[in-house]
């Protein structure tokens, strides 16, 4: 709580930063939810770009959106880089004018091209900045936001960043707070699979993953002939199809696109294959659900950095997107899918090593930033 200058008290009033993906606008939500939680009089004011994903899980997640211009940091000589000055200089303006309209007493970022003019205006303004950074490997806004931050933390224990203290990964309670053994059969049931046999769940992530899906697809017939289901969940835009153009059909295979609501797969898999983003490998992790990670081949390589302490538990394999083929996954997959005490001990490893209650932590480091 804060005081106007005639100690008539304000709502505490939060500006949150973050956005382009559902890795940086998840966490940021459920940070929101769990200081609404501490404080229902709370202010909140989400912060991101006109094109992120934002835009929408933000409103639909009954908070208020503003939005700043997106100023990228080109890694080479271009135009591009000739311009930055100018249109960063233009977004901290954007940003200064949020802080200030709001009446900020806090902000708090988690990454993304907005966060750089917001850490840059809270600055000038000297509001405090909370930090949190979800990948193995920090991001160029979070370095340079550290910088101006006593209050730093991050999703890995192995995340170097000044300052940085490990509070886990904040997450929607409907996974956090997730029992896979009570959750498992009304899951099943949802997702059309049968209780009584392995479920493999293959997912690509929101965009898909095209490399993913060819070695799968490839692999069914054996799936099928060791008695185990596969949901596949293609991606928006990228279903499978047969020789003749339709939808692709198989023994004990079924597609969707995506699937509304991630608790019910975590509950449901007896494996999930998955890319290695910040977020599954957390919510993974806390969950306790055996995995198969394929890092994205592409970037800076946070993928496998992301997975490599949850692999090093015995709560995950992990292979990489080019040596993903039918044949390991006939010779390793399947075993593994059909080896009750080998999963029972993994999802112990699993959960050994995964944050429940990253958004409380979250929210505490918050109010300590206000009081400091």
């Amino acid at each position: 709580m804060t005081f106007d200058s005639e100690n008539a008290p304000k709502p505490l009033s939060v500006v949150l930063a973050g956005g382009g993906t559902a890795g940086h606008v998840s966490p940021l939500l459920a940070i929101a939810d769990a200081i609404k939680e501490k404080h229902p009089q709370a202010a909140i004011l989400a912060v991101g770009t006109p094109s992120g994903m934002e835009t929408r899980l933000v409103p639909a997640a009954g908070y208020q959106l503003a939005t700043i211009d997106r100023v990228p940091f080109p890694r080479r000589p271009s135009a591009d880089l000739v311009k930055l000055p100018a249109r960063l200089s233009g977004a901290v303006r954007q940003a200064r004018h949020i802080l200030e309209e709001s009446r900020a007493d806090v902000l708090v970022g988690v990454g993304g091209y907005v966060c750089t003019p917001m850490y840059l205006a809270a600055r000038k303004l000297r509001i405090p900045i909370v930090i949190h950074e979800a990948n193995m490997k920090a991001g160029l806004a979070n370095r340079v936001g550290a910088r101006f931050s006593r209050h730093v933390a991050v999703a890995f224990a192995g995340t170097r960043l000044r300052g940085a203290r490990h509070v886990g990964m904040p997450m929607r309670r409907a996974i956090s707070q997730l029992d896979r053994t009570q959750a498992a059969p009304a899951s099943k049931a949802a997702l059309g699979l049968d209780p009584d046999r392995p479920a493999l769940i293959v997912t690509g992530g929101s965009s898909g993953a095209l490399s993913i899906n060819r070695a799968i697809t490839a692999a069914l017939p054996a799936l099928a002939a060791a008695g185990i289901e596969t949901l596949h969940i293609t991606g928006k835009g990228k279903a499978v199809k047969d020789d003749d153009g339709g939808i692709l059909t198989a023994e004990g295979y079924r597609q969707v696109e995506y699937v509304d609501g991630m608790e019910n797969v975590y509950a449901a898999a007896d494996v999930i294959l998955a890319r290695a983003g910040a977020g599954t490998v957390s919510e993974v992790a806390a969950v306790g659900v055996p995995a198969v990670f394929v890092p994205l081949p592409i970037g800076n390589g946070e993928q496998a950095l992301n997975a490599a302490p949850l692999v090093a538990a015995g709560g995950a394999l992990m292979i990489d997107d080019k040596d993903l083929s039918p044949e390991w996954l006939r010779s390793e997959l399947i075993p593994l899918l059909t080896d009750r005490s080998r999963l029972r001990d993994m999802a112990r490893n699993s959960e050994a090593l995964g944050i429940r209650n990253a958004d409380q932590r979250m929210a505490d480091l918050v109010l300590e930033a206000v009081s400091a």
